[in-house]
């Protein structure tokens, strides 16, 4: 796995690694160096040896730096002169970037193959809102031989690939679509469509304009609601769709797989607490009619996968029903 060094001026590395890490979960092979007030060129250099030694590869050595040109960028640069075929420096970091480079570590083995494709995501993370305040870029001018695209709606019947739609990732999330969703999970399954089915946040025009907003790069996302996503499902148009889906609660999650949608797991993300629930862990709060809503879920055959981030340690869904049980039994005492 390539090593990947985070460093900066002041305390900028330790704190993009922990918010890497809230989205993306902890990584092996990650350090964060950093060049304090009262240190110089030789601290940061013996910090960034050591951070090194401690890679299980360390032949392949990405480094993301805050500043070109800086005492980190240098001090990097001063080792990279002895591995200059195998490591990589990549300047100007940004969170996108930081992301993008853990995620490619899933399907690239070179440090130098990273750096060339993080470029990009960090250009595409600089993002305005109004977005008429970002600067206008001429589009280059298509081919000759290019084909028009094709304008309008696919007519009814049409069949497209196999006629079903794929589901990569089924998701329980009271966040929806957020950050470790965005990222984290839409690397780990590659959809080419999200889709948030929700009754209520179809009928709610500013959740469905920021879930649109959130949605990353090349891919689109959607808010329909159930009765919708259970036409969608049997519809031979989306026989191309890899789609990733996200509901609020279990209920709507099996609203929609008793209506027909084939949805064989479910991965159980994150329930935020309200009153009448009780905490089953750090991330999932559960009442009576959940608990009741997993069971029958299970009884149609759903399988579970109770993770926050791809590369969380799966936990028990029973253990955990039976535990959010013994505590509502307890709350009626």
């Amino acid at each position: 796995m390539v090593g990947i060094v985070l460093t900066s001026h002041g305390g900028f590395a330790d704190g993009i690694n922990q918010s890497a890490e809230m989205i993306f979960g902890q990584q092996q092979d990650v350090a964060h160096v950093i060049l304090k007030p009262d240190e110089g060129p030789d601290d940061i250099h013996a910090k960034l040896e050591n951070a090194i030694k401690d890679f299980s590869d360390q032949e392949q050595v990405l480094f993301l730096v805050d500043l070109w040109g800086g005492t980190p960028f240098n001090q990097a640069s001063s080792l990279f002169e002895k591995h200059q075929d195998t490591w990589a420096i990549v300047t100007g970091m940004n969170l996108p970037m930081v992301i993008e480079a853990l995620a490619s570590r899933m399907t690239m083995n070179s440090a130098r193959e990273i750096a060339t494709h993080i470029v990009e995501t960090a250009k595409d993370g600089i993002k305005t809102l109004p977005e008429e305040l970002m600067p206008k870029t001429k589009a280059p001018a298509a081919p000759a031989s290019a084909k028009p695209a094709i304008k309008g709606a696919i007519p009814e019947g049409t069949v497209i690939g196999d006629g079903k739609i794929k589901y990569v990732l089924a998701r329980v999330d009271s966040r929806l679509l957020h950050g470790q969703v965005a990222t984290g999970w839409t690397k780990a399954t590659n959809p080419n469509r999200i889709i948030v089915v929700s009754d209520n946040v179809a009928k709610d025009k500013l959740r469905k304009n920021m879930i649109k907003q959130a949605a990353p790069t090349g891919v689109h996302a959607n808010t329909v609601p159930i009765a919708k996503m259970i036409k969608v499902d049997k519809d031979p148009r989306f026989g191309d769709t890899r789609a990733m889906l996200l509901f609020e609660t279990p209920e709507d999650a099996l609203r929609a797989i008793e209506g027909g949608v084939g949805i064989k797991e479910l991965n159980v993300g994150s329930m935020a607490y309200s009153e009448g629930k009780v905490n089953v862990n750090q991330v999932l709060a559960m009442n009576q009619e959940d608990v009741d809503t997993f069971r029958k879920l299970k009884q149609l055959g759903i399988e579970f996968i109770v993770k926050k981030v791809p590369s969380s340690n799966a936990e028990d869904m029973d253990a955990l029903l039976d535990k959010a049980q013994k505590l509502i039994d307890e709350q009626k005492k």
